[in-house]
Parts: structure tokens; C-alpha cells; sequence
């Protein structure tokens, strides 16, 4: 079975992240088509990019990008649990991104975004934008959740029928992408 990755982007204290995500993993979990793991960005507190060499020649000096690293490696596909900040996606997300380079190549993406009016989704389509820049397959289908404050009560995401409906056709897509595009990390590996 697939591994999917579920990364919660904000690392701000009281973030809204965190109760999405806890919303979110059971009903990837209840889905089936993958095996789910989560990882915090706030628990992983990345520094800023400190590695001396390019990403893209993976001669990682630093334990935590080594152990970020495998961490991305091991997934065949990723969800992004992902605020709005200002119009665009958050800083920390990016940093953990720019971290890495191969690993991300040719893996899907889905999105569970929050914010405002918007649901983040300004936030989503910048984001698109680096991804595929990293041959990544961002999907279409999402979960964009609007006016975040007012669907929190008591710690918890408290949200309708529809968002989890959405969450499930984007699990769906994802697995079909996750599927198609293992034989594009296969063709990319070097031999033997």
C-alpha cells in the first residue's frame, strides 16, 4: 500500500493546523488506500535552511535533514494541512521544502487548506507553483475550509458532510496519481 504523508504546516502557538489535521488523519486512515503518517512542522522545528550544498545532490551534512529527509523519501504521496498568511502560504513550509529536492520528484499532492473567505486557497495556488517546479503532481480536488475561527469549538474541527466528502474524492485522486507515478520514480532511479 501507498505511504501518504500528512505535513501540518503552521508551527504558530494556537494554530488552527492542528485540530484540521486531527480532523483530517482519521478519515485518510478510514479511506484505505494508503498507509498514513503525520508529520509536524512544529515538532520537527527545521531551522532555516543551514545545509552548505544544494539540495539537489543530496550530500546532507545535518541529522535533521538526514532524518527529513527519509521521512519525505518514504512517502509516495503528500497532504499539506495548510494556513494562509498574508495571501500566500507559510514560511516554514517553504523552508521545509526548499530542505529537500529528489525526494519530492514525482509524487502527487492534495491540500487541506483553512484561512478566511478565501479557505486559503490563494495560499494553495502559490504553493502549486513550487511543487510542480519540483516535478510533483499537485490534484485538483481539495478541501478548502473558509472562516477557520468559527469551526473550531473546544480544540476541534467541527465541519459538514461536504468537506468530508471533499477530503475523501481527494483521497481518491491521489491514490489513482500515486499509482500512475510510481513508475516515474522507478524509471528516475539510478541503476545498479
Amino acid at each position: 500500500m501507498p505511504n501518504l504523508l500528512i505535513i501540518i504546516a503552521s508551527t504558530r502557538p494556537g494554530r488552527a493546523g492542528l485540530p484540521v489535521a486531527r480532523w483530517f488523519e482519521p478519515i485518510a486512515r478510514a479511506h484505505g488506500a494508503f498507509d498514513v503518517s503525520v508529520a509536524d512542522l512544529a515538532e520537527w522545528n527545521l531551522p532555516f535552511l543551514d545545509e552548505p550544498k544544494h539540495p539537489k545532490l543530496r550530500e546532507y551534512t545535518k541529522e535533521h535533514t538526514r532524518r527529513w529527509s527519509a521521512e519525505v523519501d518514504a512517502a509516495d504521496a503528500f497532504v499539506f494541512v495548510m494556513p494562509e498568511y498574508n495571501h500566500g502560504f507559510n514560511a516554514p513550509l517553504k523552508n521545509a521544502i526548499d530542505f529537500l529536492h529528489q525526494e519530492w520528484q514525482h509524487k502527487p499532492a492534495g491540500f487541506v487548506s483553512y484561512g478566511g473567505v478565501a479557505a486559503g486557497m490563494r495560499a494553495v495556488q502559490q504553493l502549486k507553483q513550487v511543487l510542480i517546479s519540483l516535478n510533483m503532481m499537485p490534484v485538483n480536488d481539495a478541501v478548502a475550509i473558509q472562516f477557520i475561527a468559527k469551526q473550531i469549538e473546544d480544540g476541534e474541527l467541527v465541519v459538514g458532510e461536504i468537506l468530508e466528502q471533499a477530503a475523501d474524492a481527494m483521497l481518491t485522486e491521489l491514490a489513482r496519481v500515486a499509482e500512475a507515478a510510481r513508475s516515474l520514480r522507478e524509471a528516475a532511479q539510478p541503476a545498479s
